[in-house]
């Protein structure tokens, strides 16, 4: 199974001048764990995960304050919508994260998570071919 089967299309985009409170209040109205950020001054789109707002407010800083393009996740993998399900894991695994922003041609089609491909896997009966390797830095 492919990326493009399990992705789901953008639920959220954002600006990175919305404050971590507003991003937090539209990913729970959506029941969603992330948001695009998109930014006319960057050459692709970001992501803000609930993991970035949580480590902000860890840290003890102002979520009416704080910006959204200030709390970023760092090192973003793009999927490309041909990838296997497999792949897109592995790559999560290895980057220890949940989310991966699908672009094809350079433009954004979608966001695959964690619960995207435990869904497909489930809903058809697939297994995880992850390496234990992989696995084992997860």
């Amino acid at each position: 199974m492919q990326v493009r089967e399990g992705m789901s299309e953008t639920s959220l985009t954002i600006g990175p001048s919305h404050t971590l409170r507003e991003a937090a209040r539209l990913m729970h109205e959506r029941g969603i764990g992330s948001a695009i950020v998109l930014d006319g001054d960057q050459p692709g789109p970001g992501l803000l995960t609930e993991r970035d707002v949580l480590a902000a407010v860890g840290r003890g800083l102002e979520p009416d304050e704080e910006l959204v393009g200030d709390h970023l996740t760092s090192d973003l993998v793009f999927a490309a919508p041909d990838w296997s399900l497999e792949q897109a894991a592995a790559a999560m695994v290895r980057g220890r994260f949940r989310h991966l922003i699908v672009v094809e041609g350079g433009q954004l089609v979608g966001v695959l998570s964690m619960r995207d491909i435990v869904r497909c896997w489930t809903g058809d009966g697939a297994a995880c071919e992850v390496p234990a390797s992989a696995a084992a830095a997860g």
